[in-house]
């Protein structure tokens, strides 16, 4: 069903306020009407006529109401950090959203989700188990559903070469765990954003691995960061149980800048996926992001 403006409704859960919310507000914002369900107000909802819901996705007890004429849902709900009990709530509670959304006969369900990561994160950090169970949950549902895992991702204000580049800027050099042989494929929020729209139009049920343009070594990666900021690169070397045991220090003085499982992920060499493939444009490469970011840190416009 679609509202009286014609315009398709799609249920928005985690709202605009993360990274890959505000690209999905872009995106979809133009020609859907959107209900976002989070806990707290976002500017650019407001701006954009998006009806929000204050409500927190782990303590909604049903949510039949919230998917009153909602033909797409996207789940952007997720914590970085936080205990087992809280990752099981909002487990249980995306559980709830999706049976209701079968129940509501809601044409196709969007779940964002993760990576592969190594076998013992996966049994047993609650960030992965837990997550993958909401995974399931969708898949044996019934509903018309994508269950997207993107690499990381990368737009300003981001929690991974926004940061780097931060670090590099501000202390001229920057950590090397282990021997940087690893890979990435760092992908755009706002592609992310373009799949989301791509995989809506879809009717085949499956998950799908959304990797960037381009598959980095992670050395290369780190060089060309420094090279953005007209700097040499220049490293403090970690082995890899040195860099782990690093990520968990700073989480014990209570640091967000980088966990633990974060540093063991990204050492499994498990994130350099391949390019997602059937947008009708190319995707976004990395180097003009770098580019312009690096500007933002000191660097002068123009320098080579």
């Amino acid at each position: 069903m679609t509202p009286a403006d014609g315009r398709p409704r799609l249920l928005l859960v985690g709202g605009a306020g993360g990274l890959a919310g505000r690209a999905v507000l872009d995106e979809f914002a133009g020609d859907w009407a959107i209900r976002s369900v989070h806990r707290h107000e976002v500017p650019a909802e407001t701006a954009r006529g998006v009806e929000w819901v204050r409500a927190d996705a782990a303590q909604v007890p049903d949510w039949a109401p919230l998917l009153t004429d909602i033909r797409l849902v996207i789940n952007l709900a997720w914590y970085r950090q936080t205990s087992r009990r809280r990752f099981e709530a909002l487990a249980s509670g995306l559980g709830r959203l999706v049976a209701a959304s079968r129940d509501a006969n809601v044409a196709r369900f969007l779940q964002v989700s993760v990576p592969p990561a190594p076998v013992a994160l996966e049994e047993h950090l609650p960030y992965l188990s837990e997550k993958r169970r909401v995974d399931r949950a969708v898949a044996t549902s019934g509903l018309s559903y994508a269950i997207v895992r993107p690499t990381m991702l990368f737009a300003p204000g981001d929690k991974l070469l926004t940061v780097m580049l931060r670090t590099i800027a501000r202390y001229h050099r920057f950590p090397m765990f282990g021997d940087g042989e690893y890979h990435l494929s760092p992908l755009a929020a706002r592609d992310l954003a373009r799949i989301l729209r791509r995989e809506a139009t879809l009717s085949a049920s499956r998950t799908v691995l959304a990797g960037g343009p381009a598959r980095w070594r992670y050395r290369d990666l780190t060089d060309r960061l420094f090279g953005a900021l007209g700097r040499p690169p220049r490293y403090v070397h970690f082995s890899p149980r040195g860099a782990v045991r690093l990520a968990h220090f700073l989480e014990d003085l209570g640091s967000s800048l980088l966990y633990g499982y974060e540093v063991e992920w990204l050492l499994s060499d498990l994130l350099g996926l391949a390019p997602y493939e059937g947008l009708d444009q190319p995707l976004t490469p990395v180097e003009p992001f770098l580019a312009t970011e690096a500007e933002r840190f000191g660097r002068p416009s123009g320098t080579r």
